[in-house]
């Protein structure tokens, strides 16, 4: 098992515009189409996955991102122990779906970084380097999409007004950071 080693040094923070990583935050990957395979996910994570493109639900301990019409993220609500990538729902998750040739559970943990932004200006951060069209996703708590941002693909979630989540795999993390660090100065 990898020890989580976190790729950002720093948090930032002008007063109306912050960024920072949230960690360690357990994510999951699960690919599956299935009604057995929905079944079994309801009942494991008490909860419902969306079917709706670009959404999310949300329980108290996690939130599920919608990522294609038969793959979501689940995402833990919670930080978790900084001492191992072991996790009880990963396990319990590939026992009754992987095991069970009913769809596929993949821990992404170390695979992607969690940076949340807070602000009035973070649409305007993005528009300077992505394509989407943000207007009906600020509108929308628990909007998501997957785009790029400065040429590196990202998974951005709205968490709630002025806050989005935004998932960027480690090794364009930093890149992204220093972007991100840059656009911000120039509001």
């Amino acid at each position: 098992m990898l020890n989580y080693n976190s790729v950002i040094k720093n948090e930032i923070n002008d007063g109306s515009f912050s960024v920072k990583e949230i960690y360690p935050v357990m994510k999951i990957n699960l690919r599956g189409k299935k009604r057995e395979f929905l079944k079994n996910i309801g009942k494991n994570l008490n909860m419902i996955l969306p079917t709706e493109a670009n959404t999310s639900t949300t329980s108290d301990k996690l939130t599920a991102i919608w990522l294609s019409p038969d793959e979501w993220m689940i995402v833990s609500n919670e930080l978790i122990s900084k001492d191992s990538n072991k996790y009880e729902l990963n396990e319990m998750l590939f026992s009754s779906i992987s095991k069970t040739n009913l769809g596929a559970v993949i821990d992404v943990t170390d695979q992607f970084v969690q940076l949340e932004l807070k602000g009035k200006n973070i649409y305007e951060i993005f528009s300077a380097g992505c394509p989407f069209n943000f207007n009906e996703f600020k509108e929308k708590k628990g909007s998501t999409t997957q785009t790029i941002l400065n040429h590196i693909d990202v998974i951005l979630h709205h968490k709630e007004e002025n806050v989005v989540n935004l998932f960027v795999r480690r090794s364009f993390a930093e890149h992204l950071w220093s972007w991100i660090e840059d656009s911000a100065s120039r509001l």
